[in-house]
C-alpha cells in the first residue's frame, strides 16, 4: 500500500463526521505542535502497551488512532523489515507531522489519513491491532470494533490502552476542577460519548468487545505519573499545556478574555501545588486491553 499516495484531507462524513471535524481543526493541529511534551509525558503508557503488545518481527500491526506516531515507529522498529507498522488517524495534521518525522528518522512506519471504523483495509490484512489512546472517539464503538476487526488474522490479536474516568485522572480532573468556578455551567457530560474518557467504564467497554466478536477480552487497571511540566520553568509550560489540550481547552472556546484570565490564574494556583524538584506531576489511570479475533 502507498501510503504516500492518500489524500492530505478527510471528507467530514458518516458517524463520526463531529470527530473528524474537531481533529482537523485547532485540536489537531495543536497536538500536532506539542508532540515532543505529549510522547514524553505519555511514555509510560506507550511503553505498557507496546510490552502488552509483545511485536515480534514479521509482524503486520495496525495502530489505531497513530496521532504523531509515536507508538507506530517503535511498532515499526519492533517488526523489522519483514514486518509491516502503518498508522491511521483522521487527523490531518497529525498524520502529515507523523510522515514528516518518518521521512527525517528513515523509519519503515506507514501512514494513512482514513477512518479506522470505515476503511476497507482488506480482510485479514493484520496481526495486531493496538492503540494508544485513539480507541475513544467512535460514535458507534461496537460497529467500529467490528469493522476493524475484519482487518485482523484468524489467530490475531489487540492490545489497547484507554483512559479510566476522569476522577481518576489528576492531569484532567485537577485543573478541571480549579476552573469550573469561573466557567458558565456546563452540561454533564453524556456517559459513553466520543471523547476522552468514553471507554472508562470497564464493564461496558468489555460488552462492546464482546459484541463485536472478540473473545479472551482482558481489562486490567494501570498508573502512572504524568509529567506536565519540567526544566527551567515547569510552571509555565504545565499551564501552555493544560489551558491548550484537552477538556480543559474545549472549555475556554469563545470564552472572554476576563474568564480566560480567571481560569489561568486558578490553575496555575492548584499546579503549583504539585511541583516537586522542579517538575509538575500528576496521576494517570488507564485500562490496559487485550483481546483476540
Amino acid at each position: 500500500m502507498n501510503t504516500s499516495a492518500t489524500p492530505a484531507s478527510i471528507v467530514a462524513a458518516g458517524p463520526n463526521a463531529d470527530q473528524i471535524d474537531y481533529w482537523n481543526g485547532l485540536a489537531g493541529e495543536r497536538w500536532a505542535r506539542y508532540q515532543d511534551r505529549l510522547d514524553t509525558m505519555l511514555a509510560p503508557f506507550c511503553d505498557e502497551v507496546l510490552r502488552l503488545a509483545g511485536i515480534k518481527p514479521g509482524t503486520r500491526v495496525m495502530d489505531i488512532g497513530c496521532g504523531c506516531g509515536a507508538t507506530t515507529f517503535e511498532a515499526a522498529a519492533k517488526t523489522g523489515t519483514t514486518g509491516r507498522a502503518l498508522g491511521v488517524d483522521i487527523s490531518g495534521p497529525m498524520v502529515a507531522r507523523a510522515k514528516a518525522r518518518a521521512a527525517a528518522m528513515g523509519s519503515t512506519a506507514e501512514f494513512m489519513l482514513a477512518d479506522a471504523a470505515s476503511h476497507d483495509f482488506g480482510a485479514a490484512s493484520f496481526d495486531l491491532l493496538i492503540s494508544r489512546f485513539g480507541i475513544m472517539f467512535f460514535a458507534d464503538p461496537a460497529a467500529a470494533f467490528a469493522h476493524m476487526r475484519q482487518a485482523l488474522a484468524p489467530s490475531g490479536r489487540v492490545a489497547f490502552v484507554c483512559w479510566r474516568p476522569m476522577k481518576e485522572n489528576g492531569w484532567v480532573s485537577v485543573p478541571l476542577f480549579a476552573a469550573l468556578p469561573h466557567l458558565p455551567p456546563m452540561e454533564p457530560p453524556v456517559p459513553g460519548a466520543p471523547g476522552p474518557f468514553a471507554l472508562a467504564d470497564r464493564d461496558r467497554f468489555r460488552g462492546i468487545l464482546k459484541d463485536a466478536g472478540y473473545s479472551g477480552i482482558e481489562i486490567e487497571p494501570f498508573d502512572a505519573s504524568l509529567s506536565l511540566g519540567r526544566g527551567e520553568d515547569p510552571l509555565a509550560e504545565a499551564l501552555e499545556q493544560t489551558l491548550d489540550i484537552g477538556p480543559l481547552s474545549r472549555a475556554l472556546v469563545d470564552q472572554p478574555d476576563d474568564t480566560r484570565a480567571r481560569v489561568t490564574e486558578a490553575v496555575r494556583e492548584a499546579l503549583v501545588k504539585h511541583e516537586t524538584n522542579g517538575e509538575i506531576a500528576l496521576g494517570g489511570a488507564v485500562w490496559l486491553v487485550s483481546a483476540h479475533a
